[in-house]
């Protein structure tokens, strides 16, 4: 998860580099790249690539070899990290490392009391579930309302969630390993759908945490 998370950052500040630039007054300008991902029709491909990735995973995932599935995830994580370049380019780059760390703090809390509690987050679970797709629905929905309230709604109810996620898949991730059996080729691809479950959580937390509390530039 941490290897992902670090390619998805390293692919994110890169092409944040091609595609600004500082203008003579000192102000942030796109480039013709940054024109090209940010404003012409391909930011469309940018922004769902990434959904596209989560449903070939999803269906791909029992035919795949850990090392593909493995490949997959890398690759996944460097289509995420252009589809959050825009975010070095809406958000101060201050506020981006600010909210970073606070993701970082909260996740890692989070997790570890998923990893300690004695209580089972079995039902919990399923709420939140039920929680994730009306975020997805919601989400589709504002794409084309572009109401402020929406996204301030769905922002705050996401950091919720994925803080419910983080412990609940911790916990799972736990108890699958523990009492889980299989080949070490099973287990290898365990862990690497273990590792895309906890990924999306952190971005997607960090993401809502950006709506609610980053500076725009």
């Amino acid at each position: 998860m941490i290897l992902g998370l670090a390619v998805s950052g390293l692919v994110a500040m890169g092409t944040n580099m091609l595609a600004t630039a500082t203008n003579a007054a000192g102000r942030s300008v796109l480039t013709p790249i940054g024109q090209m991902l940010y404003v012409s029709p391909l930011k469309w491909v940018i922004m769902l690539a990434p959904l596209a990735f989560i449903l070939l995973f999803s269906f791909r995932a029992e035919k795949m070899s850990a090392s593909s599935a493995r490949a997959m995830f890398y690759a996944f994580a460097a289509v995420m990290g252009l589809s959050l370049s825009t975010i070095l380019v809406v958000f101060t780059k201050g506020s981006v490392v600010q909210m970073f760390f606070v993701t970082a703090a909260a996740f890692g809390g989070l997790s570890l009391f998923g990893y300690t509690t004695k209580k089972s987050l079995s039902r919990l679970g399923s709420f939140l579930i039920m929680g994730l797709i009306g975020l997805m629905i919601a989400s589709i929905v504002n794409l084309f309302m572009q109401s402020s309230a929406l996204t301030f709604a769905i922002s705050a109810i996401g950091v919720l969630v994925f803080a419910g996620l983080t412990a609940w898949d911790t916990q799972r991730l736990k108890e699958m390993y523990l009492y889980g059996e299989g080949t070490a080729e099973e287990l290898a691809k365990l862990s690497i759908n273990g590792a895309l479950s906890l990924y999306l959580n952190f971005i997607n937390m960090f993401q809502m945490l950006m709506n609610l509390f980053g500076q725009r530039e």
